[in-house]
């Protein structure tokens, strides 16, 4: 006897309100879209299409048919090991960062090619371009201190005639710089966006895995296998995620006038207090904090500003409302 069906949310009211992925994967249009899907989807233990969401080979394949279906991509892969990342929580990182930029531009978001956006931290998955060209139109630069991230990610960008020309892909060859040695002479950037590596150390990499795999497994898991991938720079730092924005604060001023929008995503709560005194030594005109949630997960947006009132106003003139 199969289980009773369980009664879900037809909508995930938590997600921004134009991100795609609002209501319940529909796996059977994800099929089509992406027939190697098939054999990973599953009846779960409410009786309700799924996938074990434990096998890193089964994430990246739903990956692979949400860009298919929702983003017209034609090819998407990454290196073994390497971070897929969920769909649906960076897709609302690009719709908040949006709604930021309209609330700065007389309420309407700018779109098009010549609006420029700058990833730092882009991966080998090189999602955030992907979407934010997808749904705004917007130019991407995207750096990483990973060569074969940046091979992965210009692979998948000459795989789809679209993304050619939209976005480009920078080395950063100095683990130490965020912004110099990418940002070139007299480069204009609307918007930075970065997903900074969140764990401290390795070890505390592998521990907040085996807690993910062991909840996810209703049993204790004892071997640290990351269902969503990840190569250390991508998933820690020294220091972690504070140590890392506090220093993507500090180096920013060298830039305060290139850029409009700085920002990050920050997963831990406690980790604001020591940005936001960052922010106030380095002088910043401007500071939202956007907060964004995902199921039970709660996460949130800092972004800021070094231009005044008056450069602002000058700014999204001359770039958003060209007549």
């Amino acid at each position: 006897m199969l289980p009773t069906k369980k009664s879900h949310p037809t909508e995930k009211t938590r997600l921004h309100p134009r991100n795609q992925h609002r209501e319940r994967y529909d796996f059977k249009l994800l099929i089509a879209r992406c027939p190697e899907l098939a054999p990973f989807v599953q009846l779960n233990i409410h009786n309700d299409d799924s996938i074990d969401f434990a096998n890193p080979d089964a994430v990246k394949m739903l990956n692979t048919a949400l860009l298919m279906q929702y983003y017209d991509l034609r090819y998407w892969d990454i290196p073994p090991g390497y971070l897929c990342p969920p769909i649906p929580g960076r897709a609302d990182y690009i719709h908040y960062m949006a709604e930021l930029l309209g609330r700065y531009n007389y309420g309407k978001v700018p779109t098009g090619n010549q609006v420029i956006c700058l990833d730092i931290g882009l991966g080998a998955n090189c999602i955030y371009p992907i979407i934010g060209n997808h749904e705004y139109g917007w130019s991407f630069i995207g750096s990483d201190i990973d060569p074969l991230a940046i091979e992965s990610a210009n692979k998948i960008i000459e795989s789809n005639p679209h993304l050619k020309g939209a976005i480009e892909c920078r080395l950063q060859t100095n683990p130490t710089d965020i912004f110099y040695g990418v940002i070139q002479k007299d480069e204009i950037i609307d918007m930075v966006v970065c997903n900074p590596p969140f764990h401290a150390s390795l070890e505390d990499s592998h521990s907040e895995t085996l807690r993910k795999l062991s909840n996810l497994a209703q049993e204790k898991i004892t071997t640290p296998i990351q269902n969503f991938g990840g190569q250390n720079g991508e998933l820690w730092c020294d220091g972690g995620e504070e140590k890392f924005v506090r220093a993507m604060v500090r180096q920013s001023r060298q830039f305060l006038k290139s850029c409009f929008w700085f920002s990050s995503l920050i997963a831990k709560k406690s980790h604001l207090q020591g940005i936001y005194e960052e922010l106030r030594k380095a002088r910043a005109v401007d500071v939202k904090t956007i907060p964004m949630g995902q199921g039970n997960k709660t996460s949130r947006i800092v972004a800021w500003t070094f231009l005044t009132k008056a450069e602002q106003k000058e700014w999204r003139n001359g770039r958003w409302n060209r007549e």
